[in-house]
C-alpha cells in the first residue's frame, strides 16, 4: 500500500494541474458534503437485490422496497435512489467511482474506518497514526482551516457535523471557525449560532445511536448557514448511512441515503436562488469510506475488509466539464479531494502542505 501511494504522489505531481495554474474560474464559494459509509455499489448500481430480504437485510416489506427504488435496469434503478446526483449532477457535472467501468477512487489510509478517512480527504494525506476513532485533536492542518487563514476568508468558513467526533478531527479550537454540533465539543470550539429551537430539539434527541443524530438536524444546520451567514467554504458531514448499515437495517440504509440525496437537492437549490451562491458555487460530495460486499459484509467496513477500500466522488459547479459518469480513468485517491477544494478558488494547497496529494484530474476547468 506504501508503494501504491508513493507512485500515485509520483504520478500526480508530473500529470496533474495546479489550482494556481488555472485561470478565469468562475467558482467563488466551494460546499463539500459527506454522508458516512456510503457505499460505491448503491450509487451506481442502485438496490442490491441481495439484501432485499430479512436474512440480509433485515426487510420486511420486501414488496414496498422494491416498488421504491427498483426499475427495469441498474441506471433507472439507482436514478430513483438517488434523483438529485443522476438527474442533476449526471448531466451538469461528473460521478467518478463505478469499479464497473474502470473508474475507482480509493482510500490511501489502510484503516478503512471514519476518523482516518476523515482526516485523509480534509487534510490531503493518510496519516499512519491514526489508528482509533478516538476523540483525540488532530494535529493535521485541514484545508477549511488553512482556507480560514487566507485573505477574503476569515470569517466565511464553516461546518456543520453530525458524527460527535468531527469537531476533535477538525481541530475546531485551533482551526477558528464556526462549526454546528449538536454533541459536546473542545474547549475553546467556536459554536456556529442557529436558532434555539433547533438545539432544543436536538437536546431531546439523542435516542437512537449516542453519537450521531438524524440528519435533518444537521441539514437544517447547514441549510441556515447558507442563508444566514453566506460563508464561502462549507464542510456538511452527515451520518445516518453509515449507522443504519452497522444496524444491518438495508431499508433504511437506502431512505437515509435517499434522504441524503433530498438534502443534496434542497441545498443546490437554496444556492441558486441566492445571488451570492447562483452559477458561482462548487459542491464537492462524498464519503469518508466504503463498505464490504453483500450479502454479509456489507454492514461493516475496516481493515479486515478490502472492499471496504473502494468510494465514490461527484462534483457539480461552473467551472466543471458536464462529462456525467466517468469510465476508464486513471486511480484516484480520496486524498485528492483536499486540494481539490482549495483548488476551485485558484489556491494552492499543495504549497501549504506539501504532503497533500493533488486535485482530482479534469474537474477544475473546463
Amino acid at each position: 500500500m506504501k508503494s501504491l501511494w508513493r507512485l500515485f504522489l509520483l504520478l500526480a505531481v508530473v500529470t496533474a494541474p495546479t489550482a494556481l495554474a488555472q485561470s478565469g474560474l468562475k467558482t467563488r464559494n466551494v460546499i463539500l458534503i459527506t454522508t458516512d459509509g456510503l457505499r460505491w455499489e448503491e450509487i451506481f448500481r442502485g438496490i442490491d437485490l441481495e439484501l432485499v430480504n430479512r436474512q440480509y437485510g433485515n426487510v420486511s416489506d420486501t414488496n414496498a422496497l422494491r416498488a421504491q427504488f427498483l426499475r427495469d435496469t441498474p441506471e433507472e434503478s439507482r436514478a430513483a435512489l438517488f434523483p438529485f446526483l443522476w438527474g442533476t449532477v449526471g448531466k451538469q457535472g461528473q460521478l467518478w467511482g463505478n469499479r464497473d467501468k474502470n473508474s475507482s477512487v480509493r482510500l490511501g489510509n489502510s484503516r478503512h474506518f471514519s476518523y482516518p478517512g476523515y482526516n485523509e480527504f480534509l487534510t490531503g494525506f493518510p496519516d499512519p497514526a491514526i489508528d482509533s476513532n478516538d476523540k483525540n485533536l488532530n494535529v493535521n492542518t485541514n484545508v477549511f482551516e488553512w482556507l480560514h487563514g487566507q485573505p477574503g476568508f476569515n470569517g466565511r468558513v464553516a461546518a456543520t457535523v453530525n458524527w460527535d467526533v468531527l469537531p476533535w478531527i477538525l481541530n475546531a479550537p485551533r482551526a477558528g471557525f464556526p462549526v454546528w454540533s449538536a454533541f459536546d465539543v473542545p474547549q475553546g470550539t467556536r459554536r456556529l449560532p442557529v436558532p434555539e429551537a433547533l438545539n432544543e430539539m436536538t437536546d431531546y434527541s439523542h435516542t437512537i445511536w449516542s453519537s450521531v443524530l438524524l440528519d435533518t438536524f444537521t441539514g437544517y444546520a447547514a441549510r441556515h448557514a447558507v442563508r444566514e451567514f453566506k460563508p464561502r467554504a462549507l464542510y456538511v458531514s452527515l451520518g445516518e448511512t453509515d449507522d443504519w448499515a452497522h444496524d444491518g437495517a438495508y431499508a433504511r440504509y437506502l431512505w437515509s441515503a435517499h434522504q441524503f440525496d433530498r438534502f443534496l437537492s434542497s441545498l443546490w437549490q437554496l444556492c441558486q436562488s441566492m445571488p451570492e451562491y447562483r452559477d458561482s458555487t462548487t459542491f464537492l460530495i462524498s464519503t469518508d469510506h466504503g463498505r464490504g460486499p453483500a450479502p454479509i459484509a456489507w454492514k461493516s467496513h475496516g481493515r479486515e475488509i478490502a472492499d471496504s477500500a473502494w468510494l465514490w466522488f461527484a462534483v457539480i459547479g461552473p467551472d466543471t466539464a458536464p462529462l456525467g459518469e466517468r469510465s476508464d480513468t486513471p486511480l484516484v485517491l480520496q486524498a485528492q479531494i483536499a486540494a481539490t477544494v482549495a483548488g476551485f478558488f485558484g489556491k494552492d494547497f499543495n504549497a501549504a502542505s506539501p504532503k497533500a496529494a493533488k486535485p482530482f484530474p479534469e474537474v477544475i476547468g473546463r
